[in-house]
């Protein structure tokens, strides 16, 4: 089974389990960091800590939840492993103080998107797994139409697109089934019946019981609504994400197709971070990389594990940025690629213990310096290497991508 960026995520939505917002410290006070301690995965929520309008509306959302609610809505996540490298940044600026990572543009960046919102609300959505919500739109009911649009404004629609029909054409793996979706905020909580699906699915309630997830959608969009910070579900912290899913091999399909989703949140943090000009089609280039991995069978048995989370990043870094200044591919200059891409990593990634771990920022870097060194070098400049035989350089590259880069 090989879901989002190139494995399962079966511990959860890391927002759902922890707060899941870049809320900055000044906004724990005590009234509410009583309320987040005894608000720990599988506890109940304490709502009286809470504001008296708040309380009496998150008093009225538990109360409509079924009584297995949390177990349900982790069986969801464990089922679509919708977590990525992109909710694993946005997280980790709860907790900074859990790996000795330094501060960056991006985190500098989610840290004002919600610096003016109420902390109690925006701990109840995280305990509810409401900033998740727009991911599984995409995922479970999104689709690639004619209509789709990339961006807030649809600034990045013609990019993307045609780099989606490029990478279609320079990839040598079967590829017409992958869907290139957008995810937007706002329309996914623009009305009860828009919402109620994707209550339904989280939480585990059935279809006889519409009426329920209905009363369950209108109450959330209530809530979101409280306050002005959330713009009604467009704060682009909601769409801060960007994976590939696939269901090949996997023994319990959903039915879901091939696809690449693109949220505009993270779109527009790469354009407020001044990356805008190449990094939206990094990260597409990346993405299409993971589709090249499960046509190919290169995933491997040992993806559980940091080392071998991290070899599969690294080689989607390497595959993308080889198609992004391919003569044949994107054709970008290499320099002007990996200079946006040394800014571009550097989000940073420092969970060597997490099975999800990408690979430093220098491994990053180096993993894509090396993609774009074997298109730049390549003795005919029209010839596309076979992917097969790109892992196979890949695989004898990678322990020098990985070495030690430590200085005294």
């Amino acid at each position: 089974m090989k879901k989002t960026l190139a494995w399962a995520v079966t511990a959860g939505i890391a927002a759902t389990c922890t707060l899941g917002a870049a809320l900055p410290a000044a906004a724990a006070d005590d009234t509410t960091s009583a309320a987040i301690t005894s608000a720990a995965p599988g506890s109940a929520f304490d709502t009286s800590r809470l504001s008296p309008e708040l309380k009496a509306l998150a008093d009225q959302v538990l109360a409509k939840l079924p009584a297995d609610w949390q177990q349900r809505r982790d069986a969801a996540a464990a089922k679509y492993g919708i977590h990525s490298e992109w909710t694993d940044i946005r997280d980790s600026a709860i907790n900074p103080g859990d790996y000795q990572c330094q501060n960056t543009a991006l985190r500098d960046y989610q840290k004002t998107l919600l610096q003016d919102a109420d902390f109690g609300l925006l701990f109840f959505l995280s305990f509810l797994g409401v900033f998740d919500m727009p991911t599984y739109d995409a995922l479970y009911f999104g689709s690639q139409s004619k209509s789709s649009t990339f961006g807030v404004n649809g600034e990045y629609t013609n990019e993307l697109t045609a780099e989606g029909k490029n990478l279609k054409k320079f990839w040598d793996i079967y590829s017409d089934d992958i869907q290139l979706v957008p995810m937007h905020g706002g329309e996914v909580f623009s009305s009860p019946e828009r919402l109620a699906p994707i209550v339904s699915l989280m939480y585990g309630i059935p279809k006889e019981n519409h009426e329920a997830a209905l009363g369950l959608a209108s109450l959330i969009i209530y809530v979101i609504n409280l306050d002005p910070a959330l713009q009604g579900g467009d704060n682009p912290f909601f769409t801060l994400n960007a994976f590939a899913y696939t269901e090949k091999g996997d023994p319990n399909p959903a039915g879901i197709s091939d696809r690449i989703v693109m949220g505009d949140g993270i779109l527009e943090a790469m354009k407020a971070i001044g990356l805008g000009d190449t990094a939206p089609r990094a990260i597409l280039a990346h993405e299409f990389g993971h589709h090249v991995q499960y046509e190919d069978n290169l995933i491997g048995d040992r993806v559980g594990t940091p080392e071998g989370g991290r070899r599969v990043e690294l080689m989607a870094d390497a595959f993308g940025t080889y198609f992004l200044t391919h003569s044949r591919g994107e054709a970008l200059n290499a320099k002007r690629v990996l200079d946006s891409e040394k800014s571009f990593y550097a989000v940073g990634d420092c969970s060597f213990s997490s099975p999800g771990h990408h690979g430093t920022p220098n491994q990053r870097f180096a993993a894509s310096s090396w993609g774009a060194s074997v298109a730049d070098d390549a003795a005919n400049q029209g010839h596309i290497l076979p992917s097969l035989k790109l892992d196979e350089l890949f695989e004898a590259k990678l322990p020098d991508i990985v070495k030690p880069d430590a200085t005294n």
